[in-house]
């Protein structure tokens, strides 16, 4: 049985393109892996700089797009976030687009997390040169 992960994810940059404090467009299959990951079980924590009104846009725009998240900015739901105190949460691993690397395409991220491959079927085929077509 897999182990179900806590997964938090930030907004701007990472589930829509960074133009805070407006809303970005959607970043291409950032909504669809998240949907899957949820329907496999995993939790989901908004976690995001955001605060007031424009977090609660946020959460309004993944709502919109099916998302619902397990807790936003907080560890688990019931948990009570005083001021002055750090908002660093628990979770299995956090997905920003600040990581060292950037952020991978969704597509990989989600390959990572499961533990599949993407089909090498759907890869297209390396046409064979001419010389290896006559080469025996």
């Amino acid at each position: 049985m897999r182990k179900m992960l806590t997964i938090a994810v930030d907004f701007d940059g990472t589930l829509v393109e960074n133009r805070y404090p407006e809303i970005g467009k959607p970043i291409l299959f950032a909504f669809e892996t998240l949907l899957k990951l949820q329907e496999e079980g995993h939790q989901i924590i908004l976690w995001t700089y955001r605060s007031g009104i424009k977090l609660q846009e946020a959460v309004e725009f993944c709502e919109n797009k099916g998302i619902q998240f397990y807790a936003v900015n907080k560890s688990y739901p019931e948990e009570k976030y005083e001021e002055g105190i750090s908002r660093k949460i628990l979770a299995d691993l956090f997905i920003d687009d600040r990581n060292i690397n950037g952020l991978p395409p969704w597509g990989e991220i989600y390959h990572q997390l499961t533990g599949t491959t993407a089909q090498a079927a759907s890869l297209p085929q390396k046409k064979k040169g001419l010389l290896k077509l006559f080469k025996k």
